[in-house]
Order: structure tokens, then sequence, then C-alpha cells
């Protein structure tokens, strides 16, 4: 939500939240209440007479006390303040007070003294924030002393705009509370930092505790002992069992409060009823983070198992988990339950499956890839893929992310660090959990076109993850990606020493959407001159099976310095001829030829047992090797789309002219004050508030009679004389179903027999009737937004007009939308070339498009309230766009920032 509308600033509290200090330890933010004066008290009291002069001015025991009053007052309308609490003590407060301008308050912060710089003061201040913009209040002001570097640091950093006006010893400083990059960019440095922080006594912990390492073999606690000890673990390690004297010859403990040291992380391994007691022992003994291998726990244990955490200030992994490893030559943790043990190397893994994490080890270790670090998110009540993704970013080890989620908590603070994290490396997942039952109930077109498979791919896209269907498409693109450079594009040169191979190579480059490209007689005349005698030097070029490694060898390398291709597949078939040296022939097809760099090379071996591996080269990287060349050639398209992806400018943000956002606000409030439970907007309405966005529609007059429609159709008919009829009622979501749509409509008399004949035929179902112009021809076309509860707003562009659902020719991408987001959401469709001149066709205003789109999402972005709107058909021609129809459905909804710094 954005700021420019002043609402009036209600008395109703702040959620709790917990957040993360820049040390990585957990704080509570909460609203102040009566029973925090004490506490209040306590941290003025413990002021240095240096902190109450930055804080009072003066010197005085008695400014606390009254500042303590104030703060635990019972709540009014233009006050807001907010504690920070650790544990037991409370360790800062921040407060705003309104003004005579409701668009502005005056605010004051005090944090205890040992807990300067660690973020304090900077992470109540963000929530403070939130708090006012949601309140429609657009500055902070407060008056600080000349001297006090400190808070002048903290206001500095925050990354809002701040002026200062100085009068002698005291500045007057003006913070703006419109967020932009330069803000959301301070957040996810501080988010990093802390975040990382956070998790140093998880994956580089120096003591580990195994509670519930049983004696018995086949125990989940014994396993992870187990291979705790035979990673050579590189710190204190311990087993908590009180009825053992020694797990594994490890001298057990009866209680995780009875070892001589807290450990930094404890690995409980207890049955679910023991959970939450275990927890709670855990965080009174000052253990610092932990892994919850239980499942089974239900839904009240987890709130408690939450809570206790949060209020020790515990991270947890889990419950419902594998384990976490980290192969750092410094830590060697393998704290799971798996039989494959982690080889070391440079993927970072993130799993919500156990099983998809031991599938993942087996694979990267077998194509020795091997991983950085490893996490089973299980049920993922805390330690989240964003979390490891920070990690994963400055750990100096990790080149390579997989992920395997089956939920997100939240998709835009995950996109956002994803799409930071990918320009640096690598990020791939999963695509799992595909199915779209989930809005077949859905009640217009728009809703039914966003399904939660189009609402991920929106966000991977937009991220620039590298998204598979299969765990095996992972590891293959995995491998690819690990070992070779990236293609400059899709176009693939195929060499084979068989006909056939070369064909089924080349089908498979085409059907997973790269291009096969024919090359000029020049090249094909050097390569002949190559080849033994019978070869064919097209795309595929086909060596024949007498080709020499040698020649081979040579081939691939003329074709890699050719520029005719981006990628060389090189597709083997041992036969009677080369079998002697199929050996040699591998050797001289995946070795690097002089002057072939930036070029990556694949091989298909059709008769290789294994999906994937990666061979050796003694001159160069390892050559990815697949026993299919689907596979290659799947591998090679994530390759080359990320390369578009690292190549497409960043961009950024489009703010549309004309924006009437307190009118928009408006008409939202004054709807919902009508209908409560919300619903859709009639047509009134929805050309309201699309005025307010700027998005130009149809002239429209909405008549009841039989001589209104007339005399309508006469005053807004178009160039050719031509009108619409459009019944309208509450039913009537599709019209073209029910024959609510009457076109072509000339003179009086066509007007008045089709008002006749809707009135007829829909009865009392039609409440009033919308009388158009006949919109100019054009490709029509469908843009719209649909709210998702967890992924937010979600802009939907394609094909448009009766048939929109039905073809399903539709691209998506998250709000809010950047230029570049823009342009690819109007070239993703399938239908994108009736845009662009098809076949001699006139191109459409395509400026016009970018712009449409640009102020739904803008609209989208400011309103949360809106569930869904969709503009269908937009009729785009030469000459500018037209929203013909549109509806709009509203929702009691509140914003939520997804970027505001808290624990799940």
């Amino acid at each position: 939500m954005r700021n420019g509308t002043a609402r009036t600033d209600t008395a109703s509290g702040a959620r709790e939240v917990c957040a993360l200090l820049s040390d990585g330890s957990t704080v509570r933010l909460r609203p102040a209440r009566p029973d925090d004066r004490g506490p209040v008290l306590r941290l003025y009291g413990d002021m240095s007479e240096d902190s109450l002069r930055s804080r009072f001015f003066v010197v005085s025991r008695r400014s606390g006390e009254q500042a303590a009053d104030r703060l635990c007052a019972p709540p009014e309308a233009g006050h807001r303040t907010l504690v920070a609490v650790q544990g037991d003590r409370l360790i800062g407060v921040a407060e705003y007070e309104l003004g005579d301008d409701a668009t502005s308050a005056e605010i004051a912060l005090a944090v205890a003294d040992d807990f300067h710089r660690r973020g304090v003061g900077t992470l109540l201040l963000e929530h403070l924030v939130h708090i006012a913009r949601e309140n429609g209040v657009s500055a902070f002001t407060a008056d600080v002393l000349a001297d006090n570097h400190l808070i002048h640091k903290v206001f500095a950093d925050l990354g809002l705009r701040v002026t200062r006006q100085y009068d002698g010893a005291t500045v007057r400083g003006v913070i703006r509370l419109e967020p932009d990059e330069r803000y959301l960019a301070a957040l996810d440095n501080r988010g990093r930092t802390a975040g990382t922080a956070s998790l140093q006594p998880l994956l580089r912990p120096r003591s580990l505790a195994v509670i519930g390492a049983g004696t018995r073999s086949g125990s989940a606690g014994r396993a992870v002992l187990h291979n705790l000890r035979e990673a050579h673990f590189n710190g204190s390690l311990y087993a908590v069992n009180p009825h053992a004297h020694a797990v594994l010859r490890i001298p057990a403990h009866a209680s995780v409060t009875d070892l001589p040291h807290p450990p930094d992380l404890a690995v409980i391994a207890t049955p679910a009823a023991a959970v939450c007691d275990t927890v709670v022992q855990c965080g009174k003994a000052g253990v610092r983070a932990l892994v919850v291998l239980a499942s089974g726990l239900d839904d009240g244990a987890i709130a408690e198992l939450t809570e206790a955490c949060r209020h020790w200030g515990m991270r947890m992994v889990g419950p419902n988990c594998l384990g976490i490893a980290n192969t750092e030559e410094s830590v060697r943790m393998d704290a799971t339950f798996a039989v494959t043990k982690p080889v070391p190397g440079t993927a970072g893994v993130a799993v919500q499956s156990g099983g998809v994490g031991i599938a993942l080890l087996d694979g990267l270790s077998r194509l020795g890839i091997g991983i950085s670090s490893f996490v089973s998110l299980g049920d993922k009540r805390d330690v989240s893929s964003n979390d490891l993704l920070q990690w994963w970013e400055g750990d100096g080890r990790t080149e390579l992310a997989l992920l395997h989620l089956e939920s997100f908590g939240n998709p835009r603070a995950f996109s956002r660090t994803a799409r930071r994290v990918a320009r640096r490396m690598p990020v791939l997942t999963v695509d799992a959990g595909r199915s779209e039952a989930g809005r077949r109930a859905a009640a217009s077109h728009t809703a039914a076109a966003a399904t939660p498979t189009m609402t991920r791919r929106a966000l991977f896209t937009q991220a620039g993850l590298t998204a598979t269907r299969t765990l095996g498409e992972l590891l293959d693109t995995a491998a690819l990606l690990h070992s070779q450079p990236l293609p400059a594009g899709g176009r693939v040169a195929v060499v084979s020493n068989a006909g056939g191979a070369g064909v089924l190579a080349a089908d498979a480059c085409v059907d997973a959407g790269l291009t096969v490209p024919e090359w000029g007689s020049d090249l094909g005349g050097k390569l002949l001159a190559l080849l033994p005698a019978g070869a064919s030097a097209g795309n595929p070029v086909d060596t024949t099976p007498e080709v020499s490694a040698q020649e081979l060898s040579e081939c691939v390398g003329r074709l890699a310095r050719s520029g005719a291709a981006d990628a060389v597949l090189v597709a083997l078939v041992p036969t009677a001829l080369n079998a002697a040296v199929g050996a040699d022939l591998v050797t001289a097809a995946t070795s690097a030829p002089k002057g072939r760099p930036g070029v990556p090379l694949v091989a298909a071996l059709l008769d290789q047992p294994e999906r994937v591996r990666l061979l050796r080269t003694e001159d160069g990287p390892a050559v990815p090797s697949y026993g299919e060349p689907q596979s290659a050639a799947q591998a090679l398209f994530h390759a080359a789309e990320r390369a578009r992806w690292l190549a497409r400018p960043p961009g950024r943000s489009v703010e549309p002219a004309g924006i009437d956002e307190p009118g928009a606000h408006a008409l939202v409030e004054a709807f919902l004050a009508r209908d409560p439970a919300g619903g859709w907007l009639d047509v009134r309405e929805t050309a309201r508030l699309l005025g307010c966005y700027g998005i130009p529609r149809l002239p429209q007059a909405c008549v009841t009679t039989e001589r209104e429609a007339v005399d309508a159709a006469a005053r807004l008919a178009g160039p050719d004389g031509a009108a619409v009829l459009k019944a309208q009622g509450p039913g009537l979501l599709h019209k073209s179903e029910r024959g609510a749509v009457l076109l072509e409509l000339h003179g009086e008399s066509q007007v008045r027999s089709a008002y006749r004949d809707l009135t007829r035929r829909l009865g009392t179902a039609m409440t009033e009737v919308l009388v158009q112009p006949m919109a100019a021809r054009g490709a029509e076309l469908l843009a719209g937004v649909v709210q998702d509860e967890v992924f937010g707003a979600l802009l939907l562009f394609g094909l448009g007009g009766t048939i929109s659902e039905l073809l399903a020719d539709h691209a998506a991408r998250l709000a809010p939308l950047t230029d570049t987001d823009v342009h690819e959401l109007i070239t993703a469709p399938r239908c994108a070339p009736l845009l662009f001149g098809y076949r001699g066709s006139d191109p459409a205003d395509v400026a016009a498009l970018e712009d449409l789109l640009a102020r739904l999402s803008r609209m989208a972005d400011d309103l949360p309230e809106l569930a869904e709107a969709e503009c269908n058909p937009v009729v785009a021609g030469p000459d500018g766009i037209t929203v013909v129809d549109a509806r709009v459905r509203l929702l009691p909804r509140h914003a939520r920032d997804p970027y505001l710094r808290r624990l799940p």
C-alpha cells in the first residue's frame, strides 16, 4: 500500500511479531501495555546520563517517569507505541504522535545501553514506519541533539529520505515514509546480516547435543549420532539419554541441563510427545538452535514449540525433517539420519521432503558435485529457504542452490531474495505440487486462468529460478550448470556418428524450445573436408560410423568456433565399426578443442546406463553426458533460459501519471461499508475505479427503459453508427453464455428490437442495460488481476474474448511489475505475434498495452481489497486500446507488507 491518502489513525494495536537483531538474536515487538510501566521505568533508570540527555535533552529521572506514563497509557487515536522485548526483558521503546497535520507524526526512540548498535532502534523504526503508513502518515519528524551521532546514523541508514534543519544544539529531522528501491535494498541488507548471524549456531556450531540418542539400532537419534561421529564433527559432541551411560562410546547425559556447557545446537530425536518439554529445557539451558526430527505433532504442540523457540531466541529447523549437514572443513557436520554420506562440494540444498533430500544427496554425490550445506526443512515452522539463500549467498563455498519447496510462507520476500541470489549463482527448484483443482470454482475467466501452477511459474520466472518438472531433470540441469559455461543463445549444433541418433537429438532440441539452425555452404564445406566420405554436413551433422577420434574432435572444435551455434550436442552410439575405439570417440568428442571457451558442450551416449554423469577431461571442464538426448536438450534449454534472464535488464518500477489513489480508496471504503462481505462492483463503480487509474474505457450509459436505450444509442454510436446493448444483473457474469450481449445495432428499430429481446429472454435477471458504441476492430485480449492469499497480486495477460478460457493462452507476473516485467508479459503468450504485424496485419499499439498493464499493476499494489479485476476484451489496434468490458470484485482485506522484517 502506498501513501497519498490521509485516513484516521485508529488506536488498535499492531500484531505482536518476532524478528532478528543484527547479531542474530530474537526480539519480540508488540504494542506497549499498561503493565509495561515498570519495565519501561527500569529501561530509563538503567540508562547512562549521556543516554538520558540524548533522549530527553536533560538528565532527569522525572522525564523517564513521564515518558513511561505516556507510553503505557491505554491506546489513543493518533498515538502509537512499540516495545522490544528479549526473553523477559524490555530493551527498547518507540512511539509516534500525530500533530495537527494527520499526515505527519513526531517520533521518539529509546534503547537499553547494552543493546546499542545491535539493530534494536532500527527494527523498531521499521515497524513503526509500517504502522504509520497503514494509517496514512507520510512523514516522521524528530528533534535530536546535534551531537547524538548514534541516532543520526540510525536515521541515515534507515534507507528513507531524511532532511535536516539545524538550530543551534538541536537538529529537526524529517523522514519521508514513501518506500523506494533504496529502502527495500536497506531492508535486504539488514535482513541478510541478521539472518546469516542467526544461522551461525545452526550451520557452524561449536558444540552439538543429540537429545534422544538411542541405544537401539535403527533409531533416528542413534543414526544422527553415528553420522556425526563418522563425519568427524569438528566440535564438542554430546549424547543425551537418561537411560544410558554411553551411546556409541560417547558419554551420555541425563538431560541437556546436565551438559558441561550449553551446546550451540541440539538435535531433538525424542518421541513427538516429549518434544515441547525438551525444547523448553533447551531454552533454559542456553541452546541457540534446534533441529527437530519428530513428526506427528498436532497444531497445538507446534504452536507451543514455536512460541518456546521465540521466547528463548532459538532458530529451529523442522519439525518432521531429515536433519542438516555442513561439509565445511572447519565444521564437518552430518546431523542427518540419511544413509548417504554428504560429499563436500559446491551445491547448497534445501528440501521439505526428506525422501527428496536423500535422492538429491545421492545424485549430487554420484555426480561429484557434492554439497556445501544441506537442510531438510520439514514442516518449515521457522528456518526457511529465504534464510538459506541468504546463507549461501555469503558462505564463500556455494556455487549452486537446489530447492524442493512444497509451500511458500512469504513468496514476495522469497522472490526478492532469490532474484538477488540468482544473479550470483544458479538457483534450481522442482516445480512440485502442480495441481489445478483449487481454482476450478472461480467466478470469472481471470480467476479460472490463475492456477496455482501459473502463479508459481510467474514467481520462478521473475526471480530467475530454473524450475524443472522432475528430480531427474533437476540433476540433469545441475550437472550442466556446474560444469559448462552458459550458452549465448538457443542455437544448437548436433553432431552424431549415426543418422538416427542425430535425428533424435535434433527433435529433442526443438521439442525443448531450442533451435537447430541451418548453416551456410561455406561452413558445410569446411566440415565435409574434415569428415569421412559419405558424411553429411547439415545440422545435424552425420559423421558416419567410420569417423576417427581426430576427425570427430576437429569437427566439434570447428563448430564451436564457427559462431553458427551457441552449444554443441554430440550424440554417439556404439557400432561394430567403432566399438574397439568407442572410448576414444567419447574422449575426442568431449575434449576441449582450442578456441571453444564460452560454448557449452554436452554429450548423449545412447548406450549409457546412467541418466546423467560427468565425464572428466584432461584439458577442460567436465562434460555432462546423458543417456537420452531429451535430457541433454532440456538441460541446455534451462541453461539458455538462465543466460537470457541474466542478460535481461533488471527493470525499474513504473509510475503511471494521473493516478487518483485517494479517490480509489474512497470508492473501495464506501463499497465495503455498504457490503461488508465484499462482492462485485456495478458497472458505474467499475468505470469510476478504472477511471481513477486512467484506464481507457468505451463511453457508456446505463438505462432502464426502451426509450432511454434508443436515446443513448443515438448519442454513443460509433463512427459506423453501430451500438451495443449488454444486459446487467447480479447473475449475468458471463454474458455471452446467456445471450446478454447484442452487437452491431444500427438505427432506432434495431435498438428497440434488441432491448425487447433482452427483456423477454432475461426477465427479472436483468436489472438494467449498458449501452456502448461498437468498438473498433483489433486483437481481442484479456488483462486482469487476481489476488492470491499467499502470493499477492498476480497480473494476467493474453488472448481475450469469448474463447479466452477455452484456449487458456495467458501469461502471468506477480505485482508490482517493472518495465521489463511488462514487456515480457506482453510477449509471453502464444498470441503475441498478433500484436506485432502477424502476416501483414497492422501492429497493435504495444505502448498503450504496456501502459494498461502498468496501471493495473499500480491498482493491485494500491488496493489489497482488490480480489480480482478483469478487462475482457481489451481491443488493441494500431491507434490505441479500448477496454470494452470490465468487472471488479472487492473483499475486506488489509495490506500486509511482505518486506517487513519478521519471523514466521
